[in-house]
């Protein structure tokens, strides 16, 4: 071991310019308050596997039946990683399987995708606008932007003027339509959904129902949300986001559809599985029966609620739907008169990592009026309701100074805006973080009550 550790030594000696990199990004995570939705913060022991020797070795095919000797602990490995799987979601394993080696959440539905339809054959999920995922079947008027809208034909259904699922137009898509494959699941929406509905509406044409979880699982796996299995087919998610592990993807699929699942992962649309991300999973599924983990994830809605409240009634943030079931917040800044690229481009500025996002009315997806929120990765980090408020303020501030921005220039496009806030404004800028990476250091010594005077002129 000591031999490894002094070649390991000599290795980021040789390559100072990488290791710097990381090292600068490390502290980056540290130093700045984490509100994208898609991103958490995963255990040591997740950490430890995908370092291991697992990613040494090479192990095409499934336990029990690789192409490569020398395999004997990896099909251990996977096995117990899907024992834990089907465990952590109480699913009978006479009834229910699961795909443990796709790379990411993308691979994972286009496998899906590429099990059951031909080319052009017709699926539907929730339009990316309005808070489905690009994999869903996304594309603009006369051009396509994922690969599911090139190769199949994607009928999207929206939002109703409550900014919740349009239950009618799914209705109303699979008998005018009848898609092959009725997808439900989000990537930006923050309520919970109606599967027996979607149930319903697929039965009425003889569609798949796959359900892509990949932002609220944890939320299934410890029971605060409904759970798709009683009703869907299939069911991917990522293990990255509320399930707190490495980034790879699972395939839940009932027993029927095990051979289409399999072959359409590999040798279908990739060959080795990653061994390291699996016994990643597998350490990350043991964490999640445990009580400490449920605890968790009630506090990741506890302080999604607290958010939304303190936004909307003190800061007058547009919070769609008014409030969330899950770690997801949507804010539409119209009545801020600001966008959300802008909003984005600030918050970077100043340490606060969050996303631009489209909401429902938008156009295009690349120049929205929203953005979205995410407590997973804050909850992971044990900020306490005064924290929680703290960052309100913060995002506060950061709203007005993009009106001061553009009320103060005259700001054509985002380039301009980005120009004249870092030509104009940079001494604000620079006080803010400071302001943020001084909180974040002493979090716990700060109160509550200090109001940061030097950015209040805001």
């Amino acid at each position: 071991m000591l031999k490894r550790l002094q070649l390991f030594k000599k290795n980021t000696e040789k390559d100072i310019e990488l290791f710097d990199l990381i090292k600068k990004e490390e502290q980056r995570q540290e130093e700045e308050i984490e509100l994208i939705a898609s991103e958490n913060f995963t255990s040591e022991n997740v950490k430890k596997c995908l370092g291991s020797c697992l990613t040494n070795k090479y192990s095409e095919g499934y336990p029990d039946k690789r192409y490569y000797g020398g395999n004997k602990y990896i099909d251990q490995i996977e096995k117990l990683c899907i024992s834990r799987c089907l465990s952590a979601f109480d699913l009978n394993k006479e009834k229910w399987g699961v795909n443990v080696q796709s790379y990411s959440g993308s691979i994972a539905n286009m496998s899906v995708y590429l099990a059951f339809l031909k080319p052009g054959d017709i699926i539907s999920g929730l339009n990316l606008p309005d808070g489905g995922h690009l994999t869903h079947g996304f594309g603009l008027l006369n051009k396509s932007i994922s690969h599911t809208s090139r190769i199949f034909k994607s009928v999207p259904y929206g939002l109703n003027n409550e900014n919740l699922i349009d239950y009618d137009q799914v209705k109303k898509i699979c008998e005018e339509y009848s898609p092959k494959i009725l997808i439900c699941g989000y990537s930006a929406y923050s309520r919970d959904i109606d599967y027996s509905l979607f149930r319903k509406y697929a039965d009425s044409c003889g569609a798949i129902l796959m359900c892509d979880m990949s932002h609220y699982s944890g939320f299934v796996a410890t029971g605060m949300m409904n759970s798709p299995f009683e009703y869907c087919d299939i069911i991917t998610t990522t293990t990255h986001k509320t399930l707190r592990g490495p980034r790879a993807a699972l395939i839940f699929y009932k027993k029927e559809y095990e051979n289409a699942i399999n072959s359409s992962v590999f040798q279908g649309i990739q060959g080795g599985p990653n061994n390291n991300k699996i016994a990643g999973i597998a350490t990350q599924m043991k964490e999640i029966k445990t009580k400490e983990y449920k605890r968790y994830i009630s506090n990741v809605n506890l302080n999604a609620k607290l958010m939304c409240k303190k936004l909307s009634i003190k800061y007058k943030f547009n919070i769609l739907t008014g409030n969330t079931d899950n770690h997801i917040i949507l804010i539409d800044l119209k009545n801020k008169n600001i966008s959300g690229a802008e909003m984005e481009f600030i918050c970077d500025k100043v340490g606060i990592t969050l996303n631009k996002n489209a909401v429902k009315g938008d156009v295009s997806p690349f120049n929205p009026s929203g953005i979205r929120i995410g407590t997973s990765a804050i909850t992971t980090k044990n900020y306490s309701n005064d924290d929680i408020l703290q960052v309100c303020f913060y995002l506060d501030i950061c709203c007005k100074l993009c009106q001061k921005i553009k009320n103060d220039t005259s700001c054509i496009n985002l380039k301009e805006f980005k120009k004249n806030a870092q030509e104009d404004y940079n001494t604000e800028l620079t006080e803010i973080k400071y302001e943020i990476t001084s909180y974040l250091k002493n979090r716990k010594k700060f109160s509550l009550k200090r109001e940061l005077s030097s950015l209040l002129r805001f």
